[in-house]
């Protein structure tokens, strides 16, 4: 079958390591199935892995990609929920489970004509939903869901800061967001992704690192190191920072001082549960928001896709089809 591999780490050239042909068939263990992939969605989380963050060497070649959308071996249209993890190990959550890893970490990915997976890693896709449509729903807008509905701790009519408007999980928050009675506003350095982010139903949007008109109640942040303590300066005393990415460093200066003298909480947020993106899907059914497609492309032209968001050249997600 036809597939897109990480072939060798490059830490600064990650496309260098980047390959696509022919490989086997997936082998399926006792407990998982396979599914024809129909469509599949670009993340960071691709890029890091050709960068040689969260995997080791010894792992390559191995499948990328995180997220599909196909047909399983009897028929059902489905969902792929990449987060291959025990429940009972997580206390409940299997992206608690120590041992947990994602699709493309440990096991091939998504990046082919077909993928095993765990039966209960699917998930029914609604007939409203696109095949491209649902795909974009596994990593981004699952992270997104559970950031501003599991973390955030907001009733509607909240105020929300979504930085770095233009990536997956940023576009994902500002339309939920935006669809579940928050008042959201959101940054970017370009007034082109700002004008986007007013269409996708952000309130306002507003120059990275500008004054606010007033201080938040929670920010959506995964940008890191460029925006935080922009984050930290825009919440009111009590408010919450919920993080799931970093994708401009890792190590901001932690302002202990104001974390503390105003209260403020930092969470930290990773995917979410099989039950989380079966609720997302029907979200998206029953309110009609549909994710934002930067375009779509033929798996064989995947390099094109991971030049775009390894230069930042994107609104929204970037599909594939096998």
């Amino acid at each position: 079958m036809f597939a897109v591999t990480a072939a060798r780490i490059d830490a600064d050239n990650p496309l260098n390591g980047l390959e696509h042909g022919e490989r086997p068939e997936p082998t399926v263990p006792e407990g998982w199935t396979t599914v024809t992939v129909k469509a599949t969605a670009l993340n960071h989380h691709d890029v890091w892995t050709l960068r040689g963050v969260g995997i080791r060497e010894d792992r390559l070649p191995i499948i990328l990609g995180c997220d599909a959308a196909g047909v399983d071996e009897d028929g059902n249209e489905v969902i792929v929920h990449s987060v291959i993890g025990d429940p009972e190990r997580g206390g409940g959550d299997e992206t608690l489970d120590p041992k947990r890893s994602l699709l493309s970490e440990t096991y091939d990915g998504t990046f082919a004509e077909k993928v095993a997976v765990p039966r209960r890693n699917l998930v029914p896709k609604p007939a409203s939903l696109s095949f491209e449509e649902a795909a974009c729903l596994p990593t981004a807008w699952l992270t997104a869901y559970r950031m501003l509905f599991g973390k955030a701790g907001l009733e509607p009519g909240s105020t929300i800061l979504v930085q770095g408007a233009g990536g997956g999980v940023a576009t994902a928050a500002i339309a939920l967001g935006s669809a579940a009675g928050y008042r959201v506003w959101a940054t970017s350095r370009s007034g082109d992704k700002r004008e986007r982010a007013l269409q996708l139903g952000a309130d306002q949007a507003f120059e990275t690192g500008a004054r606010l008109p007033e201080r938040v109640d929670a920010v959506i942040e995964t940008v890191g190191e460029a925006t935080w303590s922009h984050s930290l300066k825009s919440l009111r005393p009590g408010g919450r920072i919920v993080v799931s990415g970093a994708t401009s460093g890792q190590v901001p200066p932690a302002e202990l001082n104001r974390v503390f003298f105003l209260q403020l909480s930092v969470v930290g947020s990773t995917m979410g549960t099989r039950d989380q993106l079966v609720r997302l899907a029907r979200f998206l059914d029953v309110t009609g928001v549909r994710p934002k497609i930067d375009r779509v492309l033929p798996l064989s032209e995947a390099r094109d896709g991971f030049a775009a968001m390894a230069e930042g050249d994107l609104f929204g997600k970037i599909v594939f089809t096998p």
